[in-house]
């Protein structure tokens, strides 16, 4: 086997099109030529899974989660056939393999499952062989052989696995933009790209919104200091290193702005303010595997608790059933939701360092007449729920606080 491993991972976008894949086969083809050993992690041909998303929605409102996860897993499966087909075409020797055919092993939370463990031997076989390995990403099988899927941007987490079990610091991540920026570059036109950013700032803007990696992807990066490179399968620009903190050259107050919609907002009303509430609340939240973000609990003169708390949009109508099943034991008055909300965030590890950074951010926010409902922060980040139809106004003048503002 030749001696340098890299772990290469294509988005939907970089194979999206019979062109798009036979240029991805061609990249794979130099670093063979350069003599890499290459193994590759794809996601399904551009919009396949939406495609797949709305046929099942077309049966049926509320689909089965395992039946979800099979009908999904199936658009990996063309594009590993297609890229393997397209490294033929060059001579490039590759093998593809589905996640269930090298024992990509979770646990058995159906769309959103965890990786326990990969076996390597197939793999390990194929690259002894002189093959290029092509991997489906975004899915596995679990202990009863039941296909699962890892969640939106799964493959992300998929590279990154197979990085760490086949023992290779260098993992590149290729997408359909040259790295990460300090915002958007759909919303803001003014964005810089980073040249480094640290695990825990991608691990914050992943979790938060931002598109170019999944947060799994990057803990696992973290963990077991995996070197990611997000970079563009479009050109041969370099992209950001995602490395540990103490290794970054500069440190921003604010590497980053970023929102997501993909929340809604539950307020139960007028509890009696006792020790047990919360507990009751979310410990069934919790068994009912409803994963719950920003919680804000607000007292009453009069003794009453209002509890306003986020979820994902899909989890939007099991959590209401949960709230409405508990509303007699928590002694609430009402139960209010609301969909239309986005949380726009700033992320940096320059916070750290630096006082006023949430004074700031609310002042701009007041300056533009955006209201905010909810506030959660971290070490290096802030959160803001407001309405959406202010997201794009607000990642605006953040970013031109922060960022441009130090230009």
């Amino acid at each position: 086997m030749p001696m340098k491993l890299i772990v290469q991972k294509y988005g939907g976008t970089s194979v999206g099109t019979v062109e798009r894949i036979k240029a991805v086969a061609a990249r794979i083809k130099r670093y063979v030529e350069n003599g890499y050993a290459v193994v590759v992690v794809v996601s399904a041909m551009g919009k396949t899974t939406d495609q797949l998303i709305d046929l099942a929605k077309q049966i049926t409102r509320n689909p089965n989660k395992r039946e979800m996860d099979m009908l999904l897993s199936t658009g990996e499966q063309v594009s590993i056939a297609l890229l393997a087909m397209a490294l033929h075409e060059i001579g490039i020797n590759a093998i593809s393999y589905t996640g269930s055919q090298v024992k990509v092993i979770t646990d058995g939370n159906f769309s959103n499952a965890r990786i326990q463990s990969i076996a390597t031997d197939r793999i390990q076989k194929s690259l002894e062989e002189n093959k290029v390995v092509i991997v489906a990403g975004f899915q596995g099988i679990d202990q009863e052989e039941n296909i699962t899927t890892l969640g939106r941007g799964g493959s992300d987490t998929s590279a990154v696995a197979l990085a760490t079990v086949l023992g290779t610091r260098d993992c590149e991540i290729y997408t359909d933009v040259d790295g990460v920026f300090t915002a958007d570059p759909r919303i803001v036109p003014g964005t810089k790209k980073l040249k480094e950013i640290s695990y825990e700032e991608m691990l914050e803007l992943a979790r938060l919104g931002a598109g170019v990696l999944h947060s799994r992807s990057v803990e696992f990066a973290k963990k077991y200091n995996i070197r990611l490179h997000v970079r563009s399968s479009f050109n041969d620009n370099e992209g950001t290193i995602v490395m540990p903190r103490e290794e970054m050259m500069e440190k921003f107050v604010i590497s980053g702005v970023t929102s997501k919609d993909d929340e809604a907002k539950i307020t139960i009303r007028d509890i009696p303010d006792r020790p047990g509430v919360a507990s009751l609340l979310f410990g069934e939240l919790g068994k009912q595997k409803v994963y719950v973000n920003m919680i804000v609990q607000s007292t009453g003169k009069d003794g009453k608790a209002s509890i306003s708390f986020t979820v994902l949009k899909n989890d939007l109508d099991k959590a209401l059933k949960i709230c409405e099943s508990l509303k007699e034991k928590l002694g609430a008055s009402g139960i209010d939701y609301k969909e239309n909300i986005a949380i726009v965030s700033a992320v940096g590890v320059g916070m750290l360092s630096s006082w006023g950074v949430a004074g700031r951010m609310f002042d701009v926010l007041s300056k533009h007449n955006i209201n905010i409902e909810m506030i959660s922060t971290s070490e290096i980040g802030i959160s803001c729920v407001i309405d959406a139809m202010y997201t794009e106004l607000a990642v605006k003048a953040i970013h031109k606080e922060f960022i441009e503002s130090n230009e």
